[in-house]
């Protein structure tokens, strides 16, 4: 989860901004921001390594969520395995990504920050 929050922080505030003004509905009302989390941590290795040694627990946390989504919060127990499992996973070798600032875009008074791989 820190990889996540490393490198996607403004699509998981995002995210977590809407789920909770949307606790009855986040499923509807969130889909867009939850693919913007999806597509930023898709490429991401630690990411990709964890997805794969943990998939089982995170298919079950996601399974809950559709199952209660008026009561996300009655995943905790799901949540926790997966989060469990993500700490035991080896990530010797994987790469993390070194955080760059962009400042270019004229269109936001936000700089950007992105995830360089190259430099590993």
């Amino acid at each position: 989860m820190d990889i996540t929050t490393k490198c996607c922080h403004k699509e998981m505030e995002s995210y977590g901004q809407c789920v909770a003004s949307h606790p009855s509905t986040w499923q509807q009302h969130c889909q867009d921001l939850k693919m913007k989390v999806a597509q930023c941590t898709s490429s991401h290795p630690v990411i990709q390594k964890i997805r794969t040694d943990c998939s089982k627990e995170f298919t079950e946390f996601e399974h809950c969520l559709r199952e209660n989504q008026n009561s996300p919060t009655s995943c905790s127990v799901h949540v926790a395995r997966f989060l469990g499992c993500a700490e035991t996973v080896d990530l010797a070798g994987v790469r993390e990504c070194s955080l760059i600032v962009d400042q270019s875009s004229a269109r936001s008074p936000q700089p950007s920050i992105l995830c360089d791989y190259t430099n590993f």
